[in-house]
């Protein structure tokens, strides 16, 4: 029996254009290429082990520019809109009381910043507000696909894997999930969304 559902933040609530800061770094930047080295980068920044400072110090000096707002316009490219709808279906869920509501999501501090400014902090915090935990992995240390971040959620939640339904766009993600037991939609933004989570999984929630 689903007891609690785990949310994924990014292209489940919130749209994404996902290839738009690779498109805008290129425009100005057309020899950039991603490596190893710059993977480490995003993911320490990521999960909370490199300041904002640092982030785009690391930038400015590796792409030999000046131009911060050029580049933190370009990494927030990625942010777009959040619907009103989905905030109305977290809303109603919030209000039935019937599940454990928790928000885990890969998110740094320059990104929430945006979808804070994107949504307005009203909207934002009555969004925050509808779950029980909101962990995003810049705050926590920890970050998917890696299963810690799961194990995480249920030690500190004591909950069971079989009895969360976690929801993610990103495979990999679920993957992970699977692996430890939870139940889970891959949900595909280009064709569904988070809304329709009753109809589309109906037999997960019988």
């Amino acid at each position: 029996m689903i007891k609690t559902i785990i949310f994924d933040f990014g292209d489940v609530f919130i749209n994404l254009d996902k290839e738009a800061t690779l498109r805008a770094i290129l425009r100005k930047f057309p020899a950039f290429k991603m490596t190893k080295e710059i993977e480490c980068i995003n993911q320490d920044y990521e999960t909370g082990k490199l300041s904002t400072e640092g982030f785009i110090a690391f930038y400015t000096n590796y792409l030999k520019t000046n131009n911060t707002t050029y580049l933190i316009d370009s990494w927030n490219a990625i942010i777009l809109d959040f619907p009103e709808h989905r905030l109305d279906f977290i809303k109603e869920l919030s209000i039935n009381n019937q599940f454990n509501l928790i928000l885990l999501s890969n998110t740094n501090q320059l990104h929430i910043k945006q979808v804070i400014e994107n949504m307005t902090s009203h909207r934002y915090e009555k969004f925050k507000s509808y779950f029980d935990k909101f962990y995003l992995s810049h705050n926590i240390g920890l970050r998917k696909p890696n299963k810690d971040i799961f194990e995480f959620v249920l030690n500190e939640n004591k909950l069971e894997a079989k009895n969360c339904y976690y929801i993610d766009d990103t495979k990999e993600h679920i993957d992970s999930a699977n692996q430890l037991g939870f139940q889970t939609w891959n949900l595909n933004p280009a064709e569904e969304d988070v809304v329709e989570m009753f109809k589309i999984n109906s037999e997960k929630f019988l």
